[in-house]
């Protein structure tokens, strides 16, 4: 879970005006007391009136609401379109929490704000996107997140198979191909993989360390030095 995402569940948590020790959240939020006490901290010096003290617990006083979102007509009609194309051309979990996304926004945004799905005329068709497609996504999205080593069999242009070790760096899409952008451990170099060009893609059980050179800043580096990313081969 990404940082925001935790302090924006803590918030949620302490709601309706009962006491909530730091264990508890620990355990919700599956991560140390000591993240817990130093998230607090955080979002008390941001201005969130949050009380107590550690090994009492925390309570949030009554009142205190998120402020509202603000979007103009357009912005709205841009995330109404974006969530249907991401449901229409993303992984299984990417496309339910656009839906679950969009409900959040519709739920907070003002009546006189709020855009009707119906009155959208924009659309997105992907019959070619199966489940186990749909899979994979999440589950290289998942492994670039958490730094997972990868070997996949993989298919290049000339219909050539060799066997990769990978370090998943992150997703593109361009409009009907997905690519995963990866250190190939084989070439020793930046490589983007055709998601309909691997098989037998599986985690090593093995975790990297970003390394000088090998980062995905170092990948839009050389992305904007040569103008194009390097080939599958």
């Amino acid at each position: 879970m990404r940082r925001a995402d935790r302090l924006f569940q803590i918030v949620q948590y302490l709601r309706g005006g009962r006491l909530v020790r730091a264990r508890q959240l620990s355990e919700w939020l599956e991560v140390s007391e000591r993240t817990i006490y130093r998230d607090i901290a955080d979002l008390q010096a941001s201005g969130v009136p949050i009380e107590g003290a550690a090994g009492v617990g925390y309570i949030l006083r009554d009142g205190y609401d998120l402020p509202p979102l603000m979007f103009t007509r357009d912005e709205i009609v841009a995330l109404l379109a974006g969530a249907r194309i991401i449901r229409a051309w993303g992984g299984a979990a990417m496309a339910r929490a656009a839906e679950e996304a969009m409900v959040k926004i519709d739920a907070v945004i003002p009546e006189r704000m709020r855009v009707r799905q119906n009155e959208i005329e924009i659309h997105a068709f992907a019959p070619e996107m199966t489940e186990d497609v749909r899979a994979l996504i999440d589950f290289l999205e998942l492994a670039a997140d958490n730094r997972k080593r990868l070997s996949i069999s993989y298919s290049d242009a000339k219909g050539q198979t060799s066997d990769r070790v990978l370090r998943p760096l992150g997703l593109w899409f361009w409009g009907k191909v997905w690519t995963l952008v990866a250190w190939c451990e084989l070439r020793n170099d930046f490589r983007m993989f055709r998601l309909d060009r691997m098989a037998d893609v599986k985690d090593t059980g093995e975790k990297f360390r970003p390394e000088p050179g090998t980062t995905l800043k170092d990948f839009y580096r050389l992305m904007e030095a040569e103008g194009h990313g390097k080939p599958d081969t």
